[in-house]
């Protein structure tokens, strides 16, 4: 038992100590492609998936491929992952993040689990321009309803600026990401770019997409005229 702790926490240690490694432009290459993949995958899902009404509404979208937890004694999370956002000509090229957080309880496990955040409105996108907030502190957020043609029947048009997912092992549903940290991560996104670009610049879609995200650029933008078209 004492050797499987050991192991976790090792691995977990690693792998945190790894996310905050410099990345070359391979590495953001294959986030990007990764986070490609996912929207494919849950977007294919048919009814587990996300309603039309709020892709209708996105601003913004975020993909986290394998973001990480562990757990011993007390909980972490970590994972990095790409923003693009609706601009008045598409999207946006992609921007890098980081998302952090951590629970306290008595607990030992570890999984991975793709996330996706969701902006749906002008205060969503205003939070993704920030250097770091706070999920549930800086910016009110809530687990996104599933159901391809359901209609959101929570308030969160009222009261959410920012909409939640998780999937793990198949399984797409809303997530409580409360307390979690959302930081920008310019040395990522200078090193893809190959030049020093603010995520305002490229968010609002003032810097031309590179051709290695046009496939993700699409495939936000494909997602959102369909919805729109319902």
């Amino acid at each position: 038992m004492k050797k499987t702790i050991s192991c976790l926490c090792l691995c977990f240690l690693i792998a945190s100590t790894s996310a905050f490694a410099a990345s070359t432009r391979a590495d953001l290459q294959n986030r990007i492609d990764a986070a490609k993949v996912v929207l494919d995958q849950i977007m294919n899902a048919q009814d587990r998936t996300i309603p039309t009404d709020i892709l209708r509404s996105a601003t913004c979208v975020a993909v986290v491929p394998g973001m990480i937890k562990g757990a011993f004694v007390f909980g972490a999370q970590y994972g990095q992952g790409v923003v693009t956002c609706r601009t008045g000509h598409g999207w946006s090229g992609p921007v890098f993040i980081r998302m952090a957080g951590g629970s306290f309880g008595f607990q030992i496990g570890g999984q991975s689990t793709d996330l996706i955040l969701v902006a749906v409105n002008d205060r969503g996108f205003q939070d993704l321009l920030k250097s770091k907030f706070k999920i549930g502190g800086d910016a009110s957020a809530a687990a996104g309803p599933v159901g391809r043609a359901g209609q959101a029947s929570t308030d969160w048009r009222m009261n959410a600026e920012l909409l939640s997912y998780s999937r793990n092992k198949g399984l797409f549903a809303g997530i409580d990401l409360d307390g979690t940290s959302v930081t920008q991560n310019k040395e990522d996104t200078d090193t893809y770019y190959g030049a020093p670009e603010t995520f305002e610049q490229v968010l609002r879609g003032q810097v031309a997409v590179p051709r290695g995200a046009v496939p993700f650029v699409r495939t936000v933008a494909h997602d959102f005229v369909v919805a729109r078209g319902h």
